[in-house]
């Protein structure tokens, strides 16, 4: 079984976790660009942390065999916030770079003013620079938030066809499905979706433009629940064919679209250092 994790925030994990998810089949990741729990509080905050995911994440996942990429943007908790606000005018010089294969996470936290200018200036970004959205739908209120979400969409330059709407669930998949926009799926501990309600899902409503992530992050979260659902959907009755497209295919389709998806990452091929450090604390 071969897995792309779509959404998964691995400065935030550790090396075992590479190891874990390349046993159980990981071979490609994109880490969204998202709140890190303690708020920033300047621009130069964001710099550090988007070269950290250009840079060092990708050689980190590398000593795995795994293909990482990232998708950089503001995310929309940190919208409210003036003292960040100012990364808008810096993310076009970052978005410029190959390993950057979607402008995100972008979205609704509270659906506040500052979040809808947010949501719209970003989604003309991905226009400019060719790249497709990913969109966090809001963790409360999550039809409003993804009707309202569409709305602005709808109003962008960027085609809904290359916006992938993510943390889904039974309440949004309906209207998602409708828009015509890809369809993510965040399987997560006990506040997002599991297993068994993904599969229920992917029963009803098949796997086309389907996305499911794992989203581990620093909260209580899980990188192999990728796998967890491919070995659901296989239970289920799904074939080969059909996992293959959910946790493979359909990603590398989606985030394809930026044209800077690079799989073929083998740890013999690896470099040893990234800017003279390696990942063995105190090895040359």
């Amino acid at each position: 079984m071969r897995i792309f994790d779509p959404h998964i925030h691995m400065t935030s994990r550790t090396t075992d976790d590479y190891e874990a998810m390349y046993a159980a089949g990981v071979r490609a990741v994109v880490e969204p660009a998202f709140w890190l729990g303690q708020p920033r509080t300047s621009p130069a905050s964001f710099h550090d942390y988007f070269d950290a995911i250009l840079g060092w994440e990708p050689f980190r996942a590398a000593q795995y065999g795994i293909a990482h990429h990232c998708t950089l943007a503001l995310n929309p908790k940190e919208a409210n916030d003036p003292r960040c606000t100012p990364v808008l005018a810096d993310l076009p010089r970052y978005l410029v770079k190959d390993n950057v294969v979607a402008v995100g996470e972008i979205g609704y936290d509270s659906m506040t003013p500052a979040e809808d200018h947010a949501l719209a200036a970003q989604l003309q970004l991905a226009a400019d620079h060719g790249l497709p959205a990913l969109v966090h739908t809001p963790h409360r209120d999550k039809l409003a938030g993804l009707r309202r979400t569409l709305d602005v969409v709808r109003e962008s330059a960027l085609p809904v066809d290359r916006v992938l709407v993510d943390h889904l669930n039974e309440t949004t998949v309906g209207p998602a499905i409708d828009s015509g926009a890809w369809l993510g799926f965040s399987v997560y501990p006990d506040t997002k979706m599991d297993e068994d309600r993904m599969v229920a899902i992917l029963l009803e409503h098949g796997p086309e433009r389907v996305l499911v992530n794992s989203a581990a992050d620093w909260g209580k979260s899980d990188p192999l629940k990728t796998r967890k659902v491919g070995d659901a959907m296989l239970k289920a009755g799904f074939t080969d064919d059909e996992v293959d497209r959910v946790l493979w295919r359909n990603p590398v389709e989606f985030y394809g679209l930026s044209g800077r998806l690079r799989l073929d990452v083998a740890a013999s091929d690896a470099p040893a250092l990234h800017e003279g450090n390696s990942i063995l604390r105190g090895g040359e």
